[in-house]
């Protein structure tokens, strides 16, 4: 099955690079681009893509406000930009984006991002998850139940704690010797006991109730 993919960029070299990058892939093909965020609105809503590759900064709609729209409509979100700013992300995966990715993060992570999206996962550069969960702090005890952390049974721990550590669903069933579906139908279960949108959601939540451990920054 191929993954139909829209391009939302501004840049019309930018664009270029990416057709070329998702073309190349035997299951993608890119069926539309656009240079304004009003004008990527009315293609996804026209051609159905299966996922959508959005800059942050466009004329017209922005790329945050583009997923904002487009969020529960049929297409999967995936921002792509220069600017690693914590607030773009984090309003970004609120509004239920399915990945977000610097420009400078390679064709390779490019590919990943849209298979993720497809398979439900949520893709982040490395250094902006890294980044974003050092911020948090481990909860008390008390907090940690309220968060919704103590609610979950004992396999949903497992995964959501696999999910927070950056395991794909794949990843995941290896690990825990279970099917990709039944990982996906765990995640789906966590999400709704936690409250959250994402996979994002879900690391911050078991990072924040002192589920997980986070590398020590190098910079002390």
């Amino acid at each position: 099955m191929t993954t139909r993919i829209l391009l939302a960029d501004d840049q019309e070299n930018v664009r270029i690079g990416f057709r070329l990058v998702l073309d190349s892939q035997p299951d993608m093909t890119v069926v539309g681009e656009a240079a304004t965020g009003t004008a990527a609105l009315d293609l996804a809503r026209h051609l159905r893509p299966d996922v959508v590759l959005a800059d942050i900064r466009m004329p017209g709609l922005d790329g945050l406000e583009l997923t904002r729209r487009l969020a529960g409509t049929g297409p999967r979100v995936v921002v792509v930009t220069t600017f690693d700013h914590d607030d773009y992300l984090t309003t970004a995966l609120r509004d239920g984006a399915c990945g977000f990715l610097l420009k400078r993060s390679g064709p390779a992570l490019l590919i990943e991002a849209v298979r993720a999206a497809m398979a439900g996962d949520t893709l982040i550069s490395p250094q902006l998850t890294v980044r974003l969960l050092r911020r948090l702090q481990p909860l008390p005890a008390a907090a940690a139940s309220v968060s919704g952390v103590s609610g979950l049974t004992g396999r949903e721990r497992d995964v959501a704690r696999a999910v927070a550590a950056g395991g794909t669903n794949a990843e995941i069933a290896a690990s825990l010797s279970i099917s990709a579906g039944t990982v996906k139908t765990h995640v789906a279960s966590i999400q709704a006991k936690l409250g959250v949108r994402n996979r994002v959601g879900i690391a911050a939540r078991m990072w924040a109730a002192g589920e997980a451990g986070i590398p020590p920054d190098p910079a002390g």
